[in-house]
């Protein structure tokens, strides 16, 4: 239950706050159920206050440091969260939507199952962070640091990944449609049974990723470096791979019809029982490849 001298203080402003903070370590503020939207919090010293069910819609969070704090639950919508630091918070079901959390630091951060619907998190910090079941859509995560982080489960349709680094993520389950992948770093992540249907991974590093039973329908990934890319059972039916790098990877089982393998590299690639009709392999190098039961571009199935 928050605590009323505690919301009075905060209430005399941040200088007043911060020096209290300085003053009392070891009381841990309670605030949480307040209303303090549209509120001036910048640069307040949040670390460890519990927040849970607070109202922060719009307030102005620049530079606060929330460092564990909890936010369970808690409203900020359309805060201004630009170079907060939210290392070690709990902020699992909160509603982000539309927050500007540019540069923010969310390491080892709990988001898990939050509304982050057209937040702005370009260039943000989510080392080890849990996102797992938590909805992006139509985020901007452009140039973040998402290395191996849980977004399992994770809604990210529509979402802004250029130059993302997502490398030992885990994206099992996460549904990335219409997602923007370019010249993202995949490298080691796990992607099975994940949805990257229309997705753009034109140059997209995604070597020794797992994309077993992934759907890749129409997606673009031209360019891109799949090589030792598990893409065993995936489905990649009309996807443009021209110009890929698909050296050793493992495409046992996968569906490749009508997909654009345009100079493709398949050396040493492993196509037992894929599907390429209607596939043009002109120009494909496939030396070394495994072919043994593989449906060949004119429907016959290769026995050798």
């Amino acid at each position: 239950m928050r605590n009323l001298e505690h919301l009075t203080i905060l209430k005399q402003g941040v200088v007043i706050w911060n020096r209290w903070r300085l003053e009392n370590p070891e009381i841990i503020p309670d605030l949480s159920g307040t209303n303090l939207t549209r509120n001036n919090l910048r640069e307040a010293d949040l670390s460890g206050v519990n927040l849970r069910w607070t109202n922060l819609s719009n307030a102005n969070l620049l530079g606060a440091n929330l460092s564990g704090s909890a936010l369970v639950k808690a409203n900020l919508r359309e805060a201004d969260l630009y170079k907060v630091n939210l290392k070690d918070a709990e902020v699992s079901e909160a509603y982000l939507r539309k927050a500007y959390l540019r540069e923010a630091c969310l390491e080892k951060c709990d988001l898990s199952m939050a509304n982050l619907q057209g937040a702005d998190l370009t260039k943000a910090y989510f080392n080890g962070a849990n996102l797992s079941g938590a909805d992006l859509d139509k985020s901007d995560l452009s140039n973040a640091n998402l290395s191996e982080i849980n977004l399992s489960n994770a809604i990210l349709s529509n979402v802004n990944l250029t130059n993302a680094d997502l490398h030992r993520s885990d994206l099992t389950n996460a549904n990335l449609e219409f997602a923007d992948l370019s010249h993202a770093n995949l490298a080691d992540a796990i992607l099975s049974n994940a949805n990257l249907s229309n997705a753009n991974l034109r140059h997209a590093n995604l070597k020794n990723a797992v994309l077993s039973n992934a759907i890749l329908s129409n997606a673009d990934l031209s360019d891109s470096n799949l090589e030792d890319t598990i893409l065993s059972d995936a489905i990649l039916s009309n996807a443009n791979l021209s110009n890929a790098n698909l050296n050793g990877a493992i495409l046992t089982g996968a569906q490749l019809v009508s997909a654009k393998l345009d100079a493709a590299f398949l050396i040493g690639t492993n196509l037992v029982k894929a599907n390429l009709r209607l596939v043009n392999l002109n120009g494909v190098s496939l030396s070394e490849a495994n072919l043994f039961g593989t449906i060949m571009p004119d429907g016959s199935i290769h026995n050798h």
